[in-house]
């Protein structure tokens, strides 16, 4: 049994469950291990087998580690701390390297694990952004559920005004949860977002959930145009005595299935708009999930590395999760709960 283990959280309020794992009360490591099943059964199968710790080894296990989205460089880190413990606890057995890559991956994962408190200012507002494709306005839909499952009123801005169906399927979330949506057809971004601040406060919302349109980080000047933004975000809840200017959070969202590219996306959006936290998404099977120790080990030379805030492995309202290490190491390595 591996004293890291947390219990499983409860399910948000009127969440709907959409598969038998989290029907039969497995809940989300259950799911989180389904999703995390490709890169798991990998390393299930090398500790499982018997045998000594050798190069050989070591070298499957580099292999596994690479192509589940690690990297190298984090992948030799990884391994370097491996081989540390191994010979500080005098380990020898194949299946004992099980329990040491659990602590050196909880090691290296465990700075990113910072909840997201967003209700230290009001309104708290929170900009989202990310690459065509990654899911955010979806996880702006599941996002205001979880907030709103702490007691908080949520308030959207759609904020991507160059796709009309991201405005539809954000006016479709806002129906789901009884949340208020401001949007306009077409107009300016800044605008928009600009407007919903001032209704926020006018209404005393707790939180302001901004949409932004997806960008390459290559169009230099789609790139420009969000910096805008963010001033313009700045202007309309400027810094005060007691709180600084808004956007209070800045997360960037990301596809779990863009591997490496994920840290080319991460540096470039932070470069422009300096992030504070990163909602990793479609966890669900088709990604290896290594890329989260891949951001971990970017980041170990910072004094503050952007947490990951939350996860999401489904379509479920409830499969948004914020991301919690222990979880995450266990249902990858498959340990008992």
């Amino acid at each position: 049994m591996f004293s890291f283990l947390k219990k499983n959280p409860p399910p948000l309020p009127d969440a709907k469950p959409d598969n038998q794992a989290a029907k039969s009360g497995d809940g989300w490591i259950a799911r989180l291990k389904s999703g995390l099943t490709r890169t798991g059964s990998q390393l299930t199968g090398l500790f499982g087998r018997g045998g000594k710790i050798d190069d050989d080894l070591y070298e499957e296990l580099e292999t596994i580690l690479v192509t589940a989205d690690v990297g190298m460089d984090a992948t030799n880190a990884l391994l370097a701390d491996l081989r540390r413990y191994v010979r500080e606890h005098h380990l020898s057995e194949a299946a004992q390297l099980k329990e040491a890559l659990a602590h050196c991956l909880l090691k290296l994962l465990k700075p990113l694990a910072q909840p997201l408190q967003a209700d230290m200012h009001k309104p708290f507002v929170i900009m989202l952004c990310g690459v065509n494709g990654a899911g955010k306005t979806t996880s702006i839909g599941k996002l205001a559920k979880y907030l709103q499952s702490q007691g908080l009123s949520v308030l959207l801005a759609a904020g991507d005004t160059f796709r009309a169906a991201a405005r539809e399927q954000l006016a479709e979330w806002g129906a789901r949860n009884n949340v208020t949506v401001i949007a306009q057809q077409g107009g300016d971004a800044a605008a928009v977002i600009y407007d919903a601040i001032q209704s926020a406060q006018a209404r005393k919302i707790d939180v302001v959930l901004a949409d932004t349109a997806g960008r390459l980080t290559t169009q230099a000047h789609l790139m420009e145009e969000i910096k805008k933004v963010k001033r313009v975000i700045a202007k309309a809840m400027p810094e005060t005595s007691t709180s600084p200017a808004a956007p209070h959070e800045v997360l960037l969202v990301l596809d779990a299935n863009t591997g490496q590219n994920a840290l080319s996306q991460v540096k470039a959006f932070d470069q422009a708009l300096g992030v504070t936290g990163l909602i990793l998404t479609k966890l669900d099977g088709t990604a290896k999930g290594g890329v989260i120790a891949a951001i971990a080990h970017s980041h170990h030379h910072r004094a503050h590395p952007i947490p990951v805030r939350f996860i999401g492995v489904g379509e479920g309202l409830d499969d948004l999760r914020p991301f919690v290490a222990e979880d995450f190491v266990a249902a990858l390595l498959g340990l008992d709960e």
